[in-house]
């Protein structure tokens, strides 16, 4: 089993709210972006351009470039790259490609499913014993996931979105693993490695970046995905990992979602079948189920007199 140092406090929901709006819009931002790039080199630019964001924030707060950001042990750089890996080259690569084969909706769901996947090893990793209710509320989400699935006839895409989902879960827990690397710091390195190796990646499949038209649309859409909806959201969302645990962390990701769904709806014009908006409601319902728990459990005991 594996020890961390994470504090036994509640999540911060303003902060999640932030990440789960961010995240939300992320599938409308990407179809919009996919109409002037390559699905590859836009996820890559997506993480890379990310990365050097954070980076020039690093900058400007002027953090010494210390053991916190920049690791002095091997190990910990391999963790990082191992984090890349899953959490940018696994994650975006499966997500960005998942849209061609799911409406907006349906992928912002099944990507987002990382709270159901997250309990068990968090339990045997990091001894976070689930309570009997978030256990009610991830089979209840299981099952929300597969209504909202079906439609789609478990194709391609919702492999690759189920894919992209376990890439966020095991981001999730290699970052207790690095609790000792500067916020920031952790986030600029993995998004320039994740985002090195996918532009690889998309490079031997797409061949060269000719064929991205560097439109006005596109670069307003690359500049907001990659700022809103990716650097500030990670950054908070690495916070309350650090804090939190990790099933009442990623419990509010089951919100994602929700507001994938409205900005499917709003911004692209898609229908919810009956079916979608049956497996999105249990979905939420399964959310308030862990939420409520993870209160609960850091409610203060009243004292007896």
């Amino acid at each position: 089993m594996i020890t961390a140092r994470a504090e036994a406090t509640g999540v911060r929901p303003w902060r999640m709210l932030i990440v789960v709006v961010g995240w939300g819009s992320c599938y409308a931002l990407i179809t919009w972006g996919m109409r002037d790039a390559p699905v590859l080199w836009f996820a890559a630019l997506r993480a890379l351009v990310a990365g050097l964001l954070l980076l020039a924030v690093l900058l400007l707060v002027g953090r010494r470039a210390d053991a916190t950001v920049l690791p002095r042990e091997a190990g910990t750089w391999g963790l990082i790259g191992v984090l890349a890996l899953t959490n940018v080259t696994l994650t975006f690569g499966a997500m960005f490609a998942s849209t061609s084969g799911l409406t907006t909706g349906a992928a912002a769901v099944l990507s987002n499913s990382a709270p159901l996947l997250i309990v068990l090893p968090a339990w045997w990793l990091y001894a976070e014993r689930p309570r009997v209710v978030e256990i009610a509320g991830v089979a209840l989400g299981f099952g929300g996931l597969v209504l909202v699935a079906a439609p789609t006839g478990l194709g391609g895409g919702a492999g690759l979105a189920v894919l992209a989902a376990a890439g966020i879960t095991a981001g999730a827990l290699l970052a207790r693993r690095l609790d000792d690397v500067d916020l920031l710091a952790l986030g600029v390195w993995q998004f320039l490695f994740g985002g090195t190796v996918l532009s690889v990646v998309a490079a031997v499949t797409e061949g060269p970046p000719t064929t991205i038209t560097w439109s006005a649309r596109f670069i307003t859409v690359l500049l907001v995905l990659s700022a809103g909806a990716t650097a500030l959201p990670y950054v908070l969302w690495f916070g309350e990992l650090r804090r939190a645990s990790l099933t009442s962390v990623t419990a509010w990701t089951l919100l994602v979602p929700v507001v994938g769904v409205a900005f499917g709806v709003a911004v692209l014009g898609e229908r919810v079948t009956l079916m979608e908006g049956l497996g999105d409601a249990i979905v939420i319902a399964a959310l308030l189920l862990v939420v409520q728990s993870s209160r609960a459990a850091h409610r203060p005991r009243a004292r007896k007199a």
